[in-house]
């Protein structure tokens, strides 16, 4: 079953507001298993809301409309409705008194606009509200139906809980439509969104030929009826959504009939994105859905019982604040020095004196973390933010060190894009990403306490 969502409000359309309202319809219908391949918004006016509601209904098997339930001279949702319905308005005496009622218990007058809010189009069912004055509607419209229910978030919320799921769901058992629709988020750090699309391609079109199969097999069963059910095998497509400063994420979308076989699917897609994206870039794949980078470095030194300590110069504490934000960071967290002045590195760190932009002062800072840290691991950064050059070095130019507990120093050059603030940022994850693949480098039994 396909749902359309129509967002009604000129104030969305100006930008005064945010239409977190289609946000969360969206999230909610994929988790029942209810495809809606199309948002739109609308202002405040009866032509264009009709034409809105008319093309959503065309391309969709029902649609749930948000906002326009008021009482003033703009909330005119239900009139557009009951004008594609081809019905009249019949005000209903039992939400009039309901209304009246909610002001009464306010030691308030209602007003005649309020009225309004009891006109329902002939033939349509109501969702009582229980937390505000405008009800909710349910409108057939031919073999199709048009949900509406207010802008007001909480109220648009609790309405699609309580009377729009259980009705699409009921319509979809009616259909054998009922399926479940689930995604997992893989977080990458280190290569191009051209780049992932280009290593994962070959997984892509094995996934769509395997819907086509599925599909074709579908349509020969149905009898050519068109009743195809696509929460079959092979349901799963990849996306991609560039994340700025925090990398490119590949979203794994499934759907089947049951929560299992969602899981095993997903399962099972993400071994083979994994599989494919290591042989080519390594391990870019830093963590799932949420996580985030300074997460995935906790895991790794959890795991292999080491606590770190960094030296920042050009990231300010910007590391050092990533890392603090992960719950329990004092278990591996030895602490951070922001050597901001040359003299600080000199004096703090050990740096010798001379270029203090350089790979050698990028070590040496790492080494002099770990020692003054007491820390196992050290991770020292330097280089040039901009907006002008340093010791010759062009803004974006970068240096990481990274002092392991085998004396090993791994020193690394990076030129990062973007303007000061997003070089700074760019910079913290990208020295975190160098720590992470570093220690999953080694064989945990190497470092472990």
């Amino acid at each position: 079953m396909r749902i359309e969502i129509v967002a009604v409000g000129t104030e969305l359309l100006l930008g005064q507001i945010a239409d977190t309202n289609s946000a969360w319809l969206g999230e909610q219908l994929a988790a029942a298993g209810v495809d809606s391949h199309f948002h739109q918004a609308v202002g405040d006016n009866h032509r264009r809301i009709v034409l809105a509601l008319r093309t959503a209904l065309a391309r969709s098997d029902g649609v749930i409309m948000c906002g326009g339930l008021g009482p003033t001279q703009d909330d005119i949702t239900r009139e557009a409705i009951a004008e594609v319905m081809n019905v009249p308005l019949v005000r209903d005496p039992a939400i009039e008194a309901r209304i009246e009622g909610f002001f009464d218990a306010r030691g308030r007058t209602m007003s005649d606009n309020n009225r309004r809010q009891a006109d329902v189009p002939a033939g349509a069912g109501v969702i009582e509200q229980v937390r505000g004055t405008a009800p909710g509607l349910i409108c057939p419209v031919g073999h199709k139906v048009v949900y509406a229910v207010p802008g007001v978030p909480h109220e648009m919320a609790e309405m699609f809980e309580r009377g729009i799921l259980p009705d699409l769901r009921r319509r979809m058992g009616e259909a054998g439509e009922e399926a479940v629709i689930a995604s997992r988020v893989l977080r990458t750090w280190g290569t191009s969104e051209s780049g992932l699309a280009e290593a994962l391609q070959g997984r892509i079109d094995a996934l769509d030929d395997a819907l086509d199969a599925a599909l074709t097999t579908a349509a020969a069963t149905a009898g050519g009826s068109g009743a195809v059910n696509a929460g079959g095998p092979g349901a799963v497509t990849i996306a991609f959504l560039a994340s700025g400063i925090e990398g490119i994420k590949v979203r794994l979308t499934a759907r089947a009939p049951t929560d299992a076989q969602v899981l095993a699917m997903l399962d099972a897609e993400e071994k083979e994105v994994r599989t494919a994206l290591a042989d080519e870039f390594g391990d870019i794949v830093f963590g799932t859905d949420d996580q985030t980078m300074e997460e995935a470095v906790a895991l790794v030194l959890l795991d292999r019982q080491l606590s770190l300590g960094v030296a920042e110069s050009l990231t300010g504490g910007l590391m050092a604040s990533r890392l603090v934000d992960v719950p329990g960071a004092s278990r591996w967290f030895r602490g951070g020095v922001v050597a901001y002045d040359s003299a600080v590195k000199h004096s703090v760190l050990d740096v010798p004196v001379g270029p203090v932009v350089s790979e050698a002062a990028a070590g040496a800072m790492a080494t002099g973390a770990r020692r003054v840290l007491g820390a196992d691991v050290g991770l020292g950064i330097t280089g040039v933010a901009g907006p002008d050059p340093q010791e010759g070095h062009p803004p974006g130019t970068v240096f990481v060190g990274l002092a392991l507990p085998d004396n090993q120093l791994i020193t690394r050059e990076l030129h990062l894009p973007g303007d000061r603030p997003r070089v700074r940022q760019y910079s913290a994850i990208s020295a975190l990403d160098l720590l992470r693949r570093a220690l999953l480098d080694q064989p945990a039994r190497t470092w472990g306490g």
